[in-house]
């Protein structure tokens, strides 16, 4: 009898090991076939002569797209992608306009989710410069949200859906405060911070705004309030105070249009024409003429467009310089998605630095900065490249701010759009501390120590005031290291620079003028400049992208061990759930990468709600 007992197990677990291998190897399979499916992507497509060239940004506008693996699976199949590459979408306006193949642009903006406003600066200025060409650009979408307005606005004519509105309605700043959750769960946290004005932190220790953090929000906020709706107003010439007059009457103006808001919408002259999609395709096709497979008006989108005329790196120009993005927060170590790690940008500026075929260096900018000790990282691989004589110019997008500035500081230029929120310059830390919240529960800490200060900064035991000290020091001489390198790096007096730091967030616009940055302009005007210093022609370059990872193997593996990154626990149970939640809710500070050596930050949680779709 236990033979065969012994005998049925043995046979269970070989099925068992057998089940597991094909199941492995199944999975190994599938994952070669899909990594080889989206490389070699698509057929070709092809321009055809005298079509529309479909502009259709999708999801999310972003500096550089990450690879991942459901990314992989939505371009195997077919599916709309959720984040659009800001580079594509201008050098596709930018190619249409001198390809006499393109007859006219119709931008299709329904599904534009987020932009930045020093994003939808940058595609507005390429927008204009295609109609400059004398091309007609025609935008519609059944509906407009404050984001896909800005660009419809641009266009020659803006078209809406009988159905749709023009939903405008101001920029804000909205944030949660979780003092009195904090203590009704016994956990505290413990703030440090040097700057009147930094208020990363408040959260953590206010149920409201504080007055300081108010003041300076509101003027930033009103600063960008005042760039869209003049630049609204002026294209399509309309008086100035026409966009705050279309939301503040908004309740007596709909109720006279009997709750039309597409009628509203066009008395307001906010849009030319109501007209169903039908009736657009039929008025482009009179232009274009009708592709007779799809009944369509003759078009190419604007991603197979960019990849029929060589993708973006096609200028074939002799000059090369080097692109590194930095978008999202700031971190130690090596990047994962949606964080940057400084590890891994020093590495990639360090590779231009020795590449002689690279003349210069761009740095592309859009993060609310993060561990001080990543940015200074950053920081140092910028100033190594600009001594060893290569030039290093820095693009900021819609925030470089806090940690984020403190990387580019030591630029040869920093350039950056008039909405462009920067500065923030401060720093601070935070520690948890879980005691309380521990003894509610019945769970207690004893210890055996060396010294008093042996295991002080532990999240389950009692910060003393002996070590709010040592942590308030470091703070306070991490913010000395902050402005004096900013003075140095900026040719500024330390007293100049302390004047418009502690932590105050400024506007692009603002910030040239005090000395912060260099010029205004987007990612094309940054890198003609490098190009100049380089000593190349300034239409004599092609950026191309500095690598993050060194080899073929690492860049095809890099998205599927990001994914177990992103599944693996990092926090405490609770700073996990906290993540989640603040995730889920749209709140600017996430924690996963709160793990600065020293417990030190400069972030500026400085993302303004410009009424697009979170």
């Amino acid at each position: 009898m236990a033979a065969v007992v012994k005998r049925f197990f043995s046979t269970l677990w070989y099925l068992i090991v057998v089940v597991w291998r094909v199941l492995f190897a199944a999975f190994v399979l599938s994952l070669v076939v899909l990594v080889f499916l989206a490389i070699k992507g698509p057929p070709e497509p092809q321009v055809g002569n005298e079509v529309a060239l479909l502009w259709a940004p999708q999801g999310s506008v972003v500096e550089t797209n990450e690879l991942g693996p459901d990314a992989l699976v939505r371009r195997i199949i077919g599916g709309k992608p959720q984040q659009t590459s800001l580079r594509g979408l201008v050098s596709a306006l930018r190619r249409g306009a001198a390809d006499p193949r393109i007859s006219m642009v119709v931008l299709r903006l329904d599904d534009l989710a987020q932009a930045g406003m020093a994003q939808l600066q940058e595609l507005g200025s390429a927008i204009s410069a295609f109609r400059a060409s004398g091309k007609q650009v025609i935008a519609y979408a059944q509906s407009y949200t404050q984001q896909q307005y800005y660009l419809a606005a641009l266009a020659n004519k803006v078209y809406l859906d009988p159905m749709g509105a023009v939903l405008l309605q101001g920029f804000g700043v909205y944030q949660h405060y979780f003092e009195d959750a904090l203590d009704k769960l016994g956990v505290k946290v413990h703030v440090f911070r040097v700057g009147q004005y930094k208020s990363a932190v408040e959260p953590f220790m206010r149920n409201d705004m504080s007055p300081q953090a108010r003041k300076e929000n509101e003027a930033w906020l009103h600063t960008l309030w005042d760039i869209y709706k003049t630049d609204v107003a002026e294209a399509r010439g309309l008086p100035a105070q026409t966009i705050d007059r279309y939301i503040n009457e908004l309740p007596v103006k709909l109720a006279a249009h009997d709750g039309n808001t597409a009628a509203l919408a066009r008395s307001a002259g906010l849009v030319d024409k109501l007209v169903t999609p039908a009736q657009l395709r039929a008025e482009v096709a009179a232009t274009v003429g009708v592709d007779p497979q799809t009944g369509d008006f003759r078009h190419i989108g604007n991603l197979d467009y960019v990849q029929a005329t060589g993708g973006l790196q096609s200028d074939n120009q002799p000059g090369k310089l080097g692109l590194i993005v930095i978008e999202g927060p700031i971190a130690d170590g090596e990047s994962r998605p949606g964080v940057v790690g400084g590890d891994t940008v020093a590495r990639q500026i360090r590779t231009a630095r020795r590449d002689e075929s690279i003349a210069a260096l761009v740095l592309r900018v859009n993060s609310p900065g993060g561990s001080a000790t990543a940015s200074e990282v950053i920081r140092r691989a910028v100033a190594a490249t600009r001594q060893a004589g290569k030039p290093v110019v820095v693009s900021m997008s819609s925030v470089a701010a806090s940690g984020g500035y403190w990387a580019a500081m030591n630029a040869n230029q920093i350039w950056a759009q008039p909405s462009t929120l920067t500065g923030s310059i401060g720093i601070f830390g935070l520690l948890p501390n879980f005691h309380a919240l521990l003894e509610d529960l019945g769970i207690h800490t004893d210890w055996v120590r060396t010294h008093a200060l042996t295991g002080a900064l532990r999240p389950d035991r009692p910060l003393t005031a002996e070590a709010a000290r040592i942590v308030q020091l470091v703070i306070e001489q991490g913010y000395e290291q902050f402005i004096h390198r900013v003075a140095e790096a900026r040719e500024m007096s330390v007293s100049a620079v302390h004047e418009v730091a502690q932590g105050r967030v400024w506007s692009g616009r603002a910030a040239n003028h005090l000395g912060l940055v260099d010029r205004l302009g987007g990612l094309r005007q940054a890198a003609a400049a490098a190009a100049k210093l380089a000593g190349l022609q300034e239409d004599g370059f092609m950026l191309v992208p500095v690598p993050a990872a060194s080899t073929l193997g690492e860049r095809l593996l890099r998205p599927f061990l990001s994914l177990t990154q992103r599944l693996r626990a990092e926090h405490l149970p609770i700073a996990g759930w906290l993540e989640r939640w603040l995730a889920e809710s749209g709140e600017p500070l996430p924690l996963s990468w709160l793990h600065d050596p020293k417990a030190t930050y400069a972030y500026c949680p400085c993302w303004p709600d410009l009424g697009g779709d979170r």
